[in-house]
């Protein structure tokens, strides 16, 4: 068991018998009365988000997972293969399951594949990846003062906001968590 108070961003728990991902987690205190905790969670099975409020410090149940090193092959239909590092296993996972993280993910990409119970739940993304900008309306010289960002395409077909500098060709670093334009990076 865990408090509400203690959850994060990624962490796994059961409720009503189904396992669900922290989206976000919010503690607030009002002016009177006790502290809650809204949070914000994805069913790992389904998909679909929920919201829930509990009043601070209840209990809630925790799912502790196993982390394994998987290599992401291909997409095949609604699912997504990925391949064992150690043993050459290879596992379906639902694209419910994975999220807005297969929007960054290359073929041949290494990612932790949380399982519970021998089933895959979650995939634990790098902090960054580095990508190839594919598309690009041409920048304008001489603009890097203002914070003006531009739509441009990246090789795995996310879209991305960048500063008007970045050209087509270019490689930028891009936060898989946010999905938001880090820097431009010489390759």
């Amino acid at each position: 068991m865990i408090s509400v108070n203690d959850l994060r961003r990624g962490h796994v728990i059961k409720l009503d018998g189904d396992l669900y991902t922290v989206m976000e987690q919010q503690h607030h205190k009002p002016g009177k009365g006790g502290a809650i905790v809204r949070v914000k969670m994805r069913s790992v099975k389904k998909g679909n988000v929920i919201d829930r409020t509990y009043n601070a410090g209840v209990q809630v149940e925790d799912v502790r997972l196993e982390k394994r090193p998987m290599q992401y092959l291909y997409r095949e239909g609604d699912s997504v293969v990925f391949m064992d590092t150690e043993n050459y296993d290879q596992e379906h996972i639902p694209v419910g399951a994975i999220g807005d993280a297969l929007r960054f993910m290359k073929e041949e990409d290494i990612v932790n594949i949380a399982m519970y119970e021998g089933e895959p739940v979650t995939i634990e993304p790098p902090a960054a990846v580095v990508l190839k900008v594919t598309y690009a309306e041409p920048g304008l010289r001489g603009d890097t003062a203002t914070n003006v960002r531009k739509p441009v395409k990246v090789e795995t077909g996310a879209e991305v906001k960048v500063p008007l500098f970045v050209n087509e060709g270019d490689f930028i670093k891009i936060n898989t968590e946010s999905g938001e334009y880090i820097e431009r990076v010489k390759m």
